[in-house]
């Protein structure tokens, strides 16, 4: 499986519960000694575990870190688009390039990552995951650009997920009502992750589009 922003949080969270279950993993994000200190966590389960350097904000870099951990690894299960660009901003913050770079993290990189990987994907269950956040219902004026990117997030997996109704894959979003690791046991990492795959391991008439965790 290949997690897209993966950090020592909810990332690696993700990764050890697919880690544990079988699945060789691919860490893509843009710092790389932290992807090594990740994968160096992975490899004490005896999975195959890579890292990859790509910035979720530039499409081309992106393909080129999914097409690679493939190459290395086999075709995929899953794929979980985790990335999103966390910074304080305003509605009217004047600050266009900003808001370009966050769009392109939050909403584009999830359609590359998904269009890259879709055809790709093999296995008894197959999965597009997403991390969405309450925020995409409940906007905040201090997290401006992140609420607007949550909601085009959602509504780009609702999409996705009608398109491929009649397909093997299942697309979902993980909706993330509060704090991660703020001190309730159920929004710590570990607790989260195991959502991401009961998603992936859901029978075909189970499936949903969107879980929501609080």
């Amino acid at each position: 499986m290949i997690v897209v922003g993966a950090g020592p949080g909810l990332g690696l969270a993700i990764a050890r519960v697919f880690a544990k279950a079988g699945h060789p993993v691919a860490l893509i994000a843009r710092r790389k000694e932290r992807l090594e200190a990740l994968v160096g966590d992975l490899v004490s389960y005896g999975i195959p575990a890579l890292a990859y350097q790509a910035d979720a904000s530039e499409p081309g870099s992106l393909r080129v870190a999914i097409t690679a951990a493939i190459a290395d690894l086999g075709a995929p299960a899953s794929l979980v688009y985790n990335a999103a660009l966390l910074r304080r901003d305003s509605p009217t913050d004047g600050d266009d390039g900003g808001w370009v770079t966050a769009m392109a993290v939050d909403v584009l990189g999830a359609k590359v990552a998904a269009e890259t990987v879709l055809p790709l994907l093999e296995g008894e269950r197959q999965s597009l995951l997403f991390t969405g956040g309450a925020l995409a219902t409940r906007p905040s004026p201090s997290f401006a650009s992140l609420s607007v990117g949550k909601a085009a997030l959602r509504a780009y997996v609702q999409a996705l997920s009608v398109e491929l109704a009649d397909s093997p894959v299942h697309a979902a979003i993980v909706t993330i009502d509060g704090r991660v690791d703020g001190g309730l046991a159920q929004l710590s990492s570990a607790a989260i992750a195991k959502a991401y795959l009961q998603l992936h391991e859901a029978e075909p008439v189970a499936r949903v589009n969107e879980v929501i965790v609080r």
